[in-house]
């Protein structure tokens, strides 16, 4: 196969060659050189010549070729290095190099899809407990108490809308606009929206926040960030009475959005893991409600939308929030 493919390849060369020869031999001809011996001479030098270039270059190449004329039964077979010549050094290079981002892609893939598989995992494992309490309300005698249904009913909804939001994750540029946004509605609506939570953890939101401040964000994104902050500081605020505060503050060509709760607060061992996927950290093991995916998805929407977050805490003092946004 590789002598086939060499002299397929070579074909049209060595027609070439054969060409140019009768070409100048011709042109002697009608210059009136007759010698018919010279003519042969020169016909069988030139393909002595032609014959040992190419033996000599298939000698060079044949091992490349036999490589690629194979096909290779591992991964590392096809990335032999064989080749002898300038131009087959280079390709096997770029092929090494495109295997090297194949790896990357496919571990990129690998690592998506086990994160969903295992997020999925934990979130219908959580999704069941809702569930369960429902049940049970169901089968109690009397009258039903539309207050613990209506609770389980939005631990529902927010599980739903996290898993709707780890999805979109993935086509995120897609499902970006960034426009200018009032800060201080979005605020106020992420609140009114998680008010049955805040009366039930008897947790008082106070928001200082200029009402003719605005920033460039994506509204609904946005409004994620907020939910998450804010049911994560009233989740974790466990002692009643206590405040969430959010403030803002304006700078020459940036805004800060502070969250600042009065709850347990993260130990310091946590504090520099709480970002990342699955982690649930001591504060996440008290509660037994946390998926380890909020705080992480809420680090990548902040990159992706091009905001700064930084958390800091004391442990028994709270937690603070602050999200940047560039002007």
């Amino acid at each position: 196969m590789a002598i086939k493919l060499y002299l397929k390849e070579h074909g049209s060369y060595v027609l070439f060659q054969l060409f140019m020869t009768v070409f100048l031999i011709s042109l002697f001809w009608l210059e009136g050189f007759r010698s018919k011996e010279t003519a042969i001479y020169a016909i069988a030098i030139n393909m002595l010549l032609v014959a040992s270039f190419l033996i000599v270059r298939y000698m060079l190449r044949r091992r490349y070729l036999a490589k690629i004329t194979q096909c290779p039964t591992t991964m590392e077979d096809a990335l032999q290095k064989n080749a002898k010549t300038a131009e087959y050094a280079l390709t096997e290079r770029y092929f090494h190099e495109l295997y090297k981002l194949y790896q990357h892609e496919v571990q990129a893939l690998y690592a998506t899809q086990s994160r969903q598989y295992k997020f999925m995992n934990q979130w219908v494992h959580q999704m069941k407990t809702p569930v369960s309490v429902l049940e049970l309300l169901l089968q109690e005698d009397g009258e039903l108490d539309k207050k613990s249904v209506q609770e389980e009913v939005d631990r529902l909804k927010r599980g739903l809308e996290m898993v709707l939001i780890n999805a979109r994750l993935e086509n995120f540029e897609e499902d970006m606009q960034i426009v200018k946004v009032p800060l201080k509605a979005i605020v106020t609506a992420v609140i009114n929206e998680n008010k049955r939570l805040f009366i039930a953890n008897r947790v008082f939101p106070n928001v200082e926040v200029d009402e003719d401040l605005y920033v460039m964000s994506d509204p609904k994104w946005l409004r994620f960030l907020l939910d998450q902050f804010i049911t994560n500081a009233v989740k974790y605020t466990f002692e009643p009475n206590k405040k969430i505060i959010i403030s803002s503050a304006e700078f020459e060509h940036q805004t800060v959005l502070t969250i600042r709760d009065e709850g347990i607060g993260i130990p310091k061992s946590d504090l520099s893991r709480v970002t990342k996927a699955f982690y649930t950290g001591e504060n996440g093991r008290k509660t037994g409600e946390s998926t380890g995916m909020g705080l992480y998805i809420a680090k990548e929407t902040c990159d992706k939308l091009g905001h700064q977050l930084f958390i800091t805490s004391e442990v028994g003092q709270g937690t603070k929030i602050e999200v940047i946004f560039n002007s």
